[in-house]
């Protein structure tokens, strides 16, 4: 019996299921390369809610400007490129401050508002300090978004702080290191929230040209919110207290009389007038005053820092620091 049409017929059938195969193939490969393409249509803008309403931004944006200090140290970290910003009012503590390839725009009281023209930015991220040239901006950049991300009065200031990383965030492509920036705070807040003991008075101050100001529970400068966001008891209220950056006047005998268990300080020199042959640590302010030293936090050794450069860094890391900072030492006077 002849075996040459068996064989000829497997042969028939091995190529055709070939060429099935190569049809699947062909197929799968056609399935496949369907996310590929869906993926290239990225979005080129995402709109994010700001101080001022609905803005669209373009994503990424390719020149990016930057005057809020809150902002600097997070962009810093994120690996953002900026084309302009206000260096000057940077501390030495941002790495920018040592990036000759980005624009100056000086200070507040200074500013070099036209330089900003030359970066042709496509986004702008401005407040704080820089706040009231928002409009300045606008004229000299018109095909810039403007983005304005400040604590705003009457909202919870540590909700302020997670809503501007947040919106950064969506900007950037940065929406898990947000998060992980906005659970970072909640933790450390959760900290001294547990170690802290309602019935220990605290109060706030600011230090500056080697004098003592106070910072009002809920509206002081940088360490007034702390009081409602750590749910604090104040050893002393003062009416018609205000927001100045070298805090109100007290007097030293003031604080004496509150007796505070903790006391709460901001060095505002530390971070604009360090090398100052005149500039005069908090600590020797605080502790080395004869007024002050029958009162409790400092008998106790009950005075917590903020960090050097908090005055030109107010962002979330800065108060997360800060916040880890009280809960050590809470934790260790337990």
């Amino acid at each position: 019996m002849s075996t040459t049409r068996p064989i000829a017929a497997l042969s028939l059938v091995a190529a055709s299921a070939l060429a099935l195969a190569g049809c699947a193939s062909a197929a799968d490969d056609s399935a496949e390369a369907v996310p590929e393409e869906s993926a290239a249509a990225e979005p080129t803008s995402v709109e994010v809610e700001d101080n001022n309403g609905t803005q669209t931004v373009a994503v990424p944006p390719t020149s990016v400007v930057a005057t809020d200090n809150r902002t600097f140290e997070t962009l810093a970290d994120w690996g953002i490129e900026l084309s302009a910003a206000a260096v000057s009012l940077m501390p030495e503590t941002i790495p920018y401050t040592t990036d000759d390839a980005i624009v100056d725009l000086g200070t507040h009281n200074e500013p070099d508002l036209e330089a900003v023209v030359a970066a042709e930015p496509d986004l702008i991220v401005n407040g704080q300090r820089f706040a009231q040239y928002h409009d300045d901006f606008a004229a000299l950049a018109p095909d810039a978004t403007i983005l304005e991300l400040d604590p705003r009065e009457g909202e919870p200031f540590d909700a302020e702080l997670k809503r501007q990383v947040a919106v950064l965030g969506e900007v950037f492509g940065k929406q898990a290191e947000s998060e992980e920036l906005a659970a970072d705070l909640d933790a450390a807040i959760e900290r001294v929230k547990a170690a802290y003991d309602p019935a220990d008075s605290v109060m706030a101050v600011i230090t500056s040209g080697g004098e003592i100001g106070y910072s009002a529970p809920g509206n002081g400068r940088t360490l007034g919110p702390v009081f409602d966001i750590l749910g604090l008891t104040p050893a002393l209220e003062v009416p018609e207290s205000s927001e100045d950056h070298q805090g109100d006047d007290i007097s030293v005998e003031a604080i004496a009389d509150s007796n505070p268990d903790w006391l709460l300080v901001m060095d505002r020199d530390a971070a604009v007038a360090a090398d100052d042959p005149e500039y005069t640590q908090a600590a020797e302010v605080l502790e080395d005053s004869e007024a002050l030293a029958g009162v409790t936090a400092v008998q106790e050794d009950q005075i917590v820092y903020m960090p050097a450069d908090t005055y030109t860094n107010e962002g979330i890391q800065t108060y997360t620091e800060f916040f880890n900072d009280f809960a050590d030492a809470l934790e260790a006077g337990a």
